[in-house]
């Protein structure tokens, strides 16, 4: 029989969370807010937060990119663990679930670690190659319009410099990339994503079950 992953159900997500959860106040406070949302559950998993913020750590980034804002939780994990001079590039189209956000990152001191766009996240990325962005930042996170995965990604290899990670969120899409009869657009450009990403040789990746499935592509 081949080896399987642990079903993360309710009990052992708890588990997780007692034993190896390192939350910042702050952070917390957050995720208790957006839970509170109606799309609460687009929040990031305290859990994969914490695992970019140690990737980010990691790999000493300095300059990242962030498409899909949201409330911001996962934006003040990775600002937290910036160095000092560090930044992130953050966009969504949406000023009320941003300005959450905001309130929460001069809380935990860092607003000015944190450069929000409000703006589509694809012209963001074609705006930073017109100019002259290719290959300046250390990390792109990928989470947000669903049906634009592939051409966020095509646009992210250009921006990372060569050894840094490109990470793309929801790629399992609640199972759906593995239904067939599942053909609504979104899931149609997930699977293209996740496709392409395997097929890519211009990165070493991964994709893991973690959250609702998160790729990561490294640049050779």
């Amino acid at each position: 029989m081949a080896v399987q992953s642990t079903p993360i159900d309710g009990l052992i997500q708890s588990y997780i969370r007692r034993h190896a959860l390192h939350e910042h106040p702050v952070l917390a406070d957050l995720r208790r807010r957006t839970e509170a949302l109606p799309h609460g559950r687009w929040q990031s998993s305290p859990e994969q937060a914490q695992f970019i913020a140690l990737l980010v750590q990691l790999l000493q980034a300095g300059r990242i990119l962030e498409l899909g804002t949201f409330t911001g939780y996962g934006t003040l994990a990775m600002a937290l663990a910036l160095p000092g001079d560090g930044h992130v590039m953050t966009c969504d189209i949406d000023e009320q679930y941003t300005s959450i956000g905001q309130q929460f990152w001069q809380r935990a001191g860092v607003a000015s670690r944190v450069d929000l766009h409000i703006e589509e996240a694809d012209k963001l990325q074609l705006r930073l190659l017109d100019e002259g962005g290719g290959g300046s930042f250390d990390m792109i996170f990928i989470d947000a319009d669903k049906r634009l995965y592939p051409e966020y990604y095509e646009n992210s290899v250009e921006l990372v410099r060569p050894g840094g990670l490109v990470l793309a969120d929801n790629v399992l899409w609640g199972g759906a990339v593995a239904d067939p009869a599942d053909q609504r657009k979104s899931t149609a450009a997930i699977r293209r994503l996740n496709e392409r990403v395997a097929a890519d040789d211009r990165v070493d990746m991964t994709m893991l079950p973690m959250g609702d499935g998160l790729t990561i592509a490294r640049k050779k």
